[in-house]
């Protein structure tokens, strides 16, 4: 169990056989509790795309995810809080953790510069000019009252050498003790960094501990490396994380990934995966993503799922979405993400139960046996076709 001042907790609710095994557990917070593992939606500007708050809740989401970077740049965090924090803005009662912005910071390339005092970069939106520091990135989320913080991290690419990757995770740690000097209330989790080489996320995650954070967020990955690489690197960092606190794998979200992220010990995911795929027409199931554009679909009277309870397929046929899709319908698009999200928390409840009885190997063995990833399906088509 772990706890802090904040009303946060953790509680185990299995017993790992290690560090790097799957575990089950609850997650407490002020604003309510929910299972792990979990995969919590994104809301990047306040909002799930295309959804009302409750039909998010319907999916059986129980927390979800801001973007303090965002939310900073407009409407301004300070405006929010005027208005009475995230939660009322948006008309979200449950738990919110909110992303510091430091991956899209740093992802603009050409607009900023890092300094040991913090990022200095020009907005996306209109150029203006901002200085984003460790103890900015604390206010703009105390402002927003979440429920979970992320602290402000220096990202690098995947491919980033040893020397530039020791030298971002000593700046992350040195700007996480100022995170939580600026915000000692608040829920910070720890992020661990240190590209793809294992001997800088053992060392990341081993002076990140004496720190005592409230969970540890491992960012950097999934970031275009081989899948093998990303899995190694993830046993290695887990093998040294205490089995009490929770561990989060930022921006992981498709559902072979959840799979092996829960077999190696994670606890929660985000990614914006399964809502950029419903506004484009791909629908997640266990045999693969389900393309509503194809013409395969217009005639087939049948929902896509027989096993799923959305608003999708509890009431509409292949046919409809596909028809949808075509004509660019915009109920589709709500239809599309609401599956999706069902899916992934469908999955992680799968997950949930296959764990607490013990089978959890047997569950994952069946799901890759069956599962065909978007990559391995085009590669099938194009066999086909040849």
């Amino acid at each position: 169990m772990t706890s802090s001042p904040s009303g946060f907790r953790f509680d185990l609710t299995s017993t790992p056989a290690g560090p790097v095994a799957p575990r089950t557990g609850r997650i407490t917070t002020p604003r309510g509790s929910f299972e792990t593992p979990v995969f919590m939606p994104v809301g990047t500007l306040a909002t799930v795309k295309t959804l009302l708050p409750a039909e998010v809740a319907a999916t059986g989401a129980r927390i979800i995810l801001v973007n303090a970077y965002h939310l900073y740049l407009r409407p301004g965090h300070r405006l929010i809080e005027q208005l009475g924090g995230v939660h009322r803005f948006m008309r979200w009662d449950g738990p919110i953790l909110s992303d510091s912005g430091g991956f899209q910071v740093f992802s603009l390339a050409g607009l900023r510069k890092v300094t040991e005092d913090g990022v200095r970069f020009r907005s996306h939106i209109d150029g203006s000019e901002h200085h984003y520091t460790p103890e900015l990135a604390m206010e703009v989320q105390q402002a927003l009252g979440v429920d979970i913080a992320m602290p402000l991290d220096h990202v690098l690419p995947g491919e980033a050498s040893f020397e530039a990757a020791r030298d971002a995770v000593d700046r992350t740690l040195r700007w996480y003790r100022r995170c939580r000097a600026a915000a000692p209330g608040l829920t910070t989790f720890a992020i661990l960094q240190g590209g793809t080489h294992p001997e800088l996320r053992r060392y990341h995650a081993r002076e990140a501990i004496q720190l005592d954070p409230p969970g540890f967020s491992i960012g950097g990955l999934s970031v275009g490396e081989p899948k093998a690489v990303m899995w190694a690197t993830l046993d290695s960092t887990n093998a040294e994380l205490p089995i009490e606190k929770p561990r989060y794998l930022m921006g992981v979200g498709s559902p072979e990934d959840l799979i092996e992220g829960i077999a190696r010990g994670i606890d929660m995911f985000d990614c914006v995966l399964p809502t950029r795929l419903g506004r484009n027409g791909a629908l997640l199931t266990d045999d693969g993503r389900i393309n509503l554009r194809g013409a395969a679909n217009r005639e087939r009277d049948e929902p896509a799922d027989p096993a799923c309870d959305c608003l999708a397929c509890s009431q509409f046929s292949l046919a409809y979405l596909h028809h949808l899709f075509r004509n660019d319908e915009l109920l589709g698009h709500r239809l599309a993400t609401h599956h999706n999200l069902r899916y992934l928390a469908r999955l992680t409840e799968r997950a949930r139960a296959a764990i607490r009885e013990g089978r959890f190997e047997a569950f994952r063995s069946a799901f890759h046996e069956r599962y065909r990833p978007a990559d391995e399906a085009a590669r099938l088509a194009g066999r086909r076709k040849s």
